[in-house]
């Protein structure tokens, strides 16, 4: 009988929280307001359709072949040329979605135990591209504008790095405002501590564009991460990284092991459809739709949470809003109550490197409709009804057998 023997590091792996999540709402009838997916509506399939066209007829030998592992030249420029401060084309890495940046950063910058700070909340997928490097993540004490400068600065020593969402952030929706932007900068250039700033919804604003980027005010110091996802379509798989270039190489080798190079053909597609100013035209209609369903959604809480102690932020953009149940209510229990009244959710706890406040919930406000939206916000108020019912009942229950 064969036997197989798993390496240390794979124990480390486990399946995504809103993976196995998603497999419930598949259910039918089942809203979710769980999964991070843009909206299918913001697809420009026409465009990509005559991009797909244009490349098979311009070069289709070209653009089947194998490539350069650091990318098509033309996107790379392209996206040197849309940032905000002084890039080179050199130091762009096209991958494989912004998740394959996660993981090459992991692989080139942590070992086994080493220090990495995070956010509290963090993205869920960083924790996993991390997780198998077996570091020590470190939660860095954050309010509604991310991590604080001073709690920072009193666990910076000795950290690989801080793992950074400025821009509505996954999976609370804050943003850092300019001036938290600044004095976490100093914070860590102070410390010596690099950054990774992942930065996947920072076009997605509502009212007016966030500051600049952490990364434009110390370059040297910083590892950035963006993604094609939000702005054209997920599955394009079609993300990329900026990197200092003494640090450049050693993330290029990482890739060359994993995959040789993001595919040729997504990404003169990609380069194509960018042609022309498109994203400048194409990226403010998400906006508006996605604007009005966060309206959307903000409203029907106000309305249908009244008087329940539900807390809840109002993002000034991306696709995420973040609640916090009254007290005594569990989030990750509450989700199987809430499927059996059609609709979900993401529980928080994953969200958390360090103890987890497991009355938070993540809700994504993207890819319902605003009648989609306002069906399951009130279910979700009877659903937390219903929970406080019960708690209060079975606490009458706790006194009544206490006094005898």
């Amino acid at each position: 009988m064969t036997t197989w023997k798993l390496a240390a590091r794979a124990e480390k792996m486990n399946p995504s929280a809103i993976r196995e999540i998603l497999k419930v709402t598949e259910r039918p009838n089942v809203i979710s307001l769980a999964g991070g997916l843009p909206s299918p509506k913001t697809f420009p399939v026409a465009e990509f359709a005559a991009a797909c066209a244009e490349v098979l007829a311009t070069d289709g030998q070209g653009a089947l072949q194998y490539a350069a592992s650091e990318g098509y030249a033309p996107l790379r420029q392209a996206v040197a040329d849309m940032l905000p401060w002084d890039v080179d084309a050199d130091q762009v890495l096209i991958t494989t979605g912004s998740q394959q940046g996660l993981d090459l950063i992991a692989k080139v910058l942590i070992d086994p135990q080493a220090k990495v700070l995070v956010e509290t909340p963090t993205y869920l997928g960083a924790l996993q591209a991390f997780s198998p490097m077996e570091p020590q993540a470190v939660s860095v004490a954050s309010d509604a504008e991310g991590v604080l400068p001073e709690d920072l600065s009193a666990k910076a020593a000795g950290a690989r790095f801080i793992y950074l969402l400025p821009n509505f952030q996954n999976p609370t929706g804050r943003t850092m405002s300019e001036a938290r932007r600044a004095a976490v900068s100093a914070a860590a250039q102070a410390a010596g501590l690099p950054i990774i700033e992942d930065n996947p919804y920072g076009e997605l604003w509502f009212d007016e564009a966030p500051p600049l980027p952490l990364t434009a005010r110390n370059p040297e110091g910083c590892i950035y991460l963006g993604s094609f996802s939000k702005v054209l379509a997920p599955g394009l798989r079609l993300g990329f990284l900026v990197a200092p270039k003494a640090l450049y190489p050693k993330l290029l080798q990482a890739k060359q092991a994993v995959d040789l190079h993001t595919p040729i053909f997504t990404q003169r597609m990609v380069s194509t459809v960018m042609q022309g100013g498109f994203l400048e035209r194409h990226v403010p209609k998400i906006r508006a739709l996605y604007k009005a369903q966060r309206d959307a959604m903000v409203s029907a809480l106000q309305r249908e949470m009244k008087g329940l102690d539900v807390e809840f932020n109002v993002p000034k953009g991306g696709m995420f809003l973040w609640l916090r149940m009254p007290e005594g209510i569990d989030a990750t229990a509450l989700l199987a109550q809430a499927v059996e009244r059609n609709v979900a959710f993401v529980p928080g706890s994953p969200f958390y490197a360090g103890e987890a406040d497991p009355r938070t919930l993540r809700l994504s406000f993207v890819t319902a409709t605003e009648q989609q939206i306002a069906t399951a916000i009130a279910a979700l108020a009877e659903t937390v009804r219903e929970a406080l019912a019960h708690r209060a009942a079975a606490l009458v229950q706790q006194q009544l057998a206490a006094a005898h």
